[in-house]
């Protein structure tokens, strides 16, 4: 073979290798799916860990508005890039001792590659969709869905307790007593909560005996369930 053409060859191949390595973001987008319940790719959105828009050439633990950074990773002094992203995604514990995120990593290095990939086209605001989870009761499909939109069957009007039982009543006119071991209070101060004294039920609630009753803040709780056995 002619030197320059066995060059050219050569020089394809190393493209086509960095291609490879660079990742798909199409696939990145579903392998991602698995991590939207803990992570959003909207700049305002943080669940149980982190936004991460703009994610790329980020310091680690630096959103200021983010409160439950790991000691460890908040001393860590990462930078988040290609790099130190993958080492992230194959073994979080490894690269930051000590970490709070309970992820066994991936193994497959193509796969890692995808998903920095799709959060660099997320960057650029050229990010497929990805895969959401569902299931909010009422039709509530979306993973998040905005608790100000709750149906009717969604919205607490009261709460009572009695003895080892919540009597919770929404606008439906319905009234569900479910075991209080199994009844959740959160919170959702986020644009996605509900408004103040609304409270929203959700999760497998008024069909079982499973739910979860959101308030605004937490000062809402104690004035809103009232010790009572009608």
């Amino acid at each position: 073979m002619h030197y320059s053409m066995l060059f050219s060859a050569l020089v394809l191949g190393v493209l086509s290798l960095r291609a490879d390595a660079a990742g798909d973001a199409k696939r990145g987008a579903q392998l991602f799916g698995q991590c939207l319940a803990c992570h959003s790719i909207d700049p305002s959105e943080h669940l149980t860990g982190p936004s991460l828009a703009k994610v790329i050439n980020r310091k680690a633990a630096s959103l200021n508005d983010f409160m439950r950074y790991s000691d460890a990773l908040k001393r860590s002094n990462l930078l988040w890039n290609e790099a130190t992203l993958d080492e992230w995604l194959a073994n979080p514990a490894k690269l930051v001792p000590g970490t709070s995120m309970t992820f066994a990593g991936i193994k497959q290095s193509e796969a890692r590659q995808d998903i920095i990939a799709f959060l660099k086209a997320a960057d650029e605001g050229k990010a497929p969709s990805a895969g959401r989870g569902s299931g909010m009761m009422g039709g509530m499909q979306a993973r998040r869905p905005n608790l100000k939109e709750a149906p009717p069957e969604g919205q607490v009007r009261a709460i009572r307790h009695c003895g080892d039982a919540y009597a919770v009543q929404t606008a439906d006119g319905r009234t569900e007593n479910i075991w209080e071991f199994n009844l959740r209070f959160k919170t959702d101060s986020s644009k996605l909560g509900p408004q103040r004294g609304k409270p929203v039920v959700i999760g497998a609630g008024m069909q079982g005996d499973r739910a979860s009753v959101v308030f605004a803040n937490p000062a809402e709780m104690s004035a809103f369930i009232k010790e009572s056995c009608q």
